[in-house]
């Protein structure tokens, strides 16, 4: 069991997002599903709460009601192996969501990712400033990171 545990409030979506997320990412599982008991706010037999894991990570998804919703001050920072992986899961994760720059979106719950390629970091901490800020201009530009696009920039 890890030690620290993600734990996402939903206003009612709590299985469905778990459902999306886990279709996205290898080694993802739905757990445990508990429901709200007799005489505790919410209402009786509905989904309280979602056990889940993404590519191993832990998290947990409550139906806590619209008291509290999502903002970008807390994202998921998904690393991704190629521009393939960036594509899918930026399309998948997008899809009734809203797109912004430099990677970032809110899925259709509100939740915030970076969807972001391998080598963006070596590409925006490079030795040579202005080959980096060549990248980092280029990313600023962009909604979805091309990691192609980036590496093109800095070269020059």
């Amino acid at each position: 069991m890890q030690k620290i545990t993600p734990f996402l409030w939903y206003d009612g979506q709590a299985e469905e997002a778990a459902q999306l997320y886990t279709s996205l990412f290898k080694n993802s599982t739905i757990g445990k599903i508990s429901r709200y008991p007799p005489g505790v706010p919410g209402q009786e037999g509905k989904v309280m709460s979602v056990e889940f894991t993404l590519d191993g990570q832990e998290f947990i998804a409550l139906n806590g009601g619209p008291h509290y919703s999502f903002t970008p001050a807390v994202s998921m920072f998904i690393r991704c192996e190629t521009q393939e992986e960036v594509d899918k899961l930026w399309d998948a994760l997008s899809a009734g969501g809203q797109q912004d720059r430099c990677g970032w979106l809110k899925d259709k719950f509100g939740l915030s990712w970076q969807v972001v390629p391998n080598g963006l970091q070596e590409l925006l901490q490079d030795q040579d400033r202005e080959k980096a800020q060549r990248a980092a201009a280029a990313m600023m530009k962009m909604d979805k990171l091309d990691i192609r696009v980036l590496e093109e920039a800095a070269k020059g």
